[in-house]
């Protein structure tokens, strides 16, 4: 959904990061300040951090830009801008990913890319919420088509890499990853990858490549989280990435890597995808339903399994699926 011309002009005005006061607001938006306190308490509720200072005015705690498709579009290089066959730009949708899938069943093609500003039902992993506060991060998925299902093994995986690889092309570096989906910095959650697939009927798929980073969490958003996690602000300052320049170059990255993925597969990627695993050598616990796994990890192999050694000397392979992973200690 877009939202309606208050809610936008005053995004926009607020997005200049200065003190607006609220005879300002009231003057430039056309109505009462009354009206004006009510449309920023509605702002904050979507995530936006909004200070109030008597004599001074309303201005947001974190720079915020929004999403812009025209600076998007113009930082791509011109072969990816090939493989983008729609861009969509929305204020709020339930998910990026579930809108992908819905145009998926609509026969859309490959190379529609979705984004939002805010998400209302942020998709996790199993069925984990995934927290969008309003113009804070990144929300992206991309719908591709394959001519077998069996082709896509291991590709969250190789997109683990297109988005190391973007990060360090804006500048953010020592991002890791865990198995299957995590991007992590010093540990902590930065980002999460979540691949969903819908067969068709001549034996094909589609795939939804959904991606979610942080680039600034709000307090208030933070204490929801019930895990470890850090956003680029953390990580890089003020030299974090904007979210328009961030999108571009990861787009520059994934598109290209969805488009040959059918003929290279992971094993294209895996050394590198090795290289960045944080938990080679560490001992883990993998839990399927009740059952529970010890061992240390070996390998990942060119499917994408995961590879322990268990204290019983075996090796033991995994599929991301269900599963859930946690380092012992």
């Amino acid at each position: 959904m877009q939202y309606d011309e208050l809610t936008k002009t005053l995004l926009h005005v607020l997005s200049d990061n200065g003190f607006h006061s609220g005879t300002e607001l009231a003057g430039r938006l056309g109505i009462s300040r009354t009206a004006v306190w009510k449309a920023v308490r509605a702002l904050e509720l979507r995530g936006i951090e909004i200070a109030a200072l008597p004599g001074r005015g309303y201005r947001v705690v974190q720079p915020l830009e929004l999403l812009n498709e025209t600076a998007i579009r113009a930082a791509l290089k011109p072969e990816v801008a090939c493989l983008l066959s729609a861009l969509h730009v929305y204020d709020e949708l339930d998910s990026t990913n579930t809108h992908l899938m819905r145009l998926a069943a609509e026969r859309a093609p490959s190379g529609v890319v979705c984004l939002a500003e805010t998400q209302t039902a942020g998709k996790g992993r199993i069925g984990r919420t995934w927290l969008s506060p309003l113009g804070a991060n990144v929300y992206l998925s991309v719908l591709w088509r394959y001519d077998d299902h069996a082709l896509i093994a291991g590709l969250s995986l190789a997109v683990g890499v297109a988005v190391i690889r973007a990060l360090e092309k804006c500048g953010v570096v020592g991002v890791g990853l865990k198995w299957p989906n995590d991007l992590l910095w010093e540990g902590r959650k930065l980002g999460g990858i979540l691949l969903e697939a819908s067969g068709e009927a001549h034996g094909g798929c589609a795939v939804v490549v959904g991606l979610g980073i942080n680039r600034y969490i709000p307090s208030a958003v933070g204490r929801e989280i019930d895990q470890a996690w850090v956003d680029l602000s953390t990580v890089a300052g003020e030299s974090a990435p904007s979210r328009n320049r961030l999108i571009a170059s990861i787009l520059n990255e994934l598109l290209p890597l969805l488009n040959d993925y059918q003929h290279t597969g992971l094993r294209h990627y895996l050394p590198e995808w090795r290289r960045y695993h944080h938990l080679n050598g560490r001992e883990v616990i993998v839990r399927q339903g009740d059952i529970e796994t010890v061992g240390t990890v070996a390998d990942i192999t060119e499917e994408g399994l995961l590879v322990l050694t268990c204290k019983d000397g075996k090796r033991r392979e995994f599929a991301s699926g269900d599963v859930q992973l946690r380092v012992v200690g």
